[in-house]
């Protein structure tokens, strides 16, 4: 995707910081973009692929960060992709920061996040807690402005520190995953 693009977008925040934008109804056009090109740089190495975090859920502030999760048939294959991401100005950041899980970010600028992938085994644990948290929120707007309000507290507070910020979301996540439908 072209900076001109991306930046038409309202896509991209600092690699360590913490910025809140506006909910953006093009960001779903940006992740349509990226999942095509995604899909043909991978082939059939991608199982599937989805929006999800906060920029996938309408009407609530995200990092103007698209998240994408790219399921594979083995988390193994995450491996094989390095270089398909590569030739889509993907960097892979490794499998060593979040378990079972192969993670991929494009930036701008040297140090301006505006993509970030995961490639997970499609059906495993990581790729059903993505997808449900995602469902719930678009399902429940009370439980997603519950979020909002929790993100927009912790930008303020960790706003220097994403690792932070993401950490402090956690016991959220984990309370939304845990209840029934």
């Amino acid at each position: 995707m072209a900076t001109e693009n991306v930046q038409s977008f309202g896509l991209g925040v600092g690699n360590k910081s913490v910025k809140l934008a506006e909910p953006n109804q093009s960001w779903r056009e940006a992740y349509l973009l990226e999942e095509a090109a995604i899909r043909s740089a991978l082939g059939d190495l991608a199982v599937d692929v989805q929006h999800f975090g906060s920029t996938s859920i309408p009407e609530i502030k995200a990092k103007p960060i698209i998240d994408i999760a790219v399921g594979v048939r083995r988390f193994e294959d995450g491996l094989a992709c390095i270089e398909p991401m590569a030739s889509i100005g993907y960097v892979y950041a490794g499998s060593n920061i979040v378990a079972d899980d192969h993670i991929f970010g494009r930036d701008i600028e040297g140090d301006t996040r505006t993509h970030l992938v995961h490639v997970v085994e499609h059906g495993g644990l990581n790729w059903r807690q993505f997808i449900l948290f995602r469902d719930r929120m678009r399902k429940r707007p009370d439980l997603a402005h519950a979020y909002e309000a929790l993100k927009v507290e912790l930008a303020t507070k960790y706003a220097n520190d994403r690792a932070a910020y993401t950490a402090a979301k956690k016991d959220f996540i984990q309370k939304i995953l845990a209840e029934g439908d």
